[in-house]
């Protein structure tokens, strides 16, 4: 049985922070990529934006919501955008949606994950910190 061909959507327009391909090793029992699979790699993906904005260690604190809308396959080309959607003083919040390119003979795109996550800045020592002023000078010891 075919499986239903769904609508091709557009790829946001900005340059995702991560792009990977799933490989076989990385399947569940069903034959679709492992949730923890994908949840790792969006962990990351939002991780290197508030790093940035950080300027230095962060670790993550909460996730806000995930939701799996499409499974990924073996072969798909999985993109994942990240942005800012709140600083607080010690926090940060990041939005991360999750694109898969399927089919090259073929193509389609699927959205198929979106998650908000939030990120706390850290010293050196683990102990929280506040989260510097865009632009400002990074921490004098390089450590965050």
């Amino acid at each position: 049985m075919e499986k239903a061909r769904l609508p091709s959507v557009k790829l946001p327009a900005e340059e995702p922070v991560l792009r990977v391909m799933p490989m076989p090793a990385d399947v569940n029992a069903a034959g679709d990529i492992f949730g923890g699979w994908v949840m790792a790699h969006v962990d990351i993906a939002g991780a290197i934006p508030a790093m940035r904005r950080a300027q230095g260690r962060i670790a993550t604190v909460a996730v806000n919501s995930f939701v799996f809308k499409q499974p990924i396959s073996v072969g798909d080309l999985v993109s994942f955008y990240a942005r800012i959607v709140r600083v607080g003083r010690t926090s940060i919040t990041v939005e991360v949606e999750v694109y898969a390119e399927r089919n090259p003979e073929n193509p389609v795109v699927v959205k198929v994950t979106e998650a908000t996550l939030t990120y706390v800045c850290l010293n050196p020592d683990g102990s929280k910190r506040e989260v510097p002023p865009p632009h400002a000078a990074p921490c004098p010891d390089g450590k965050g």
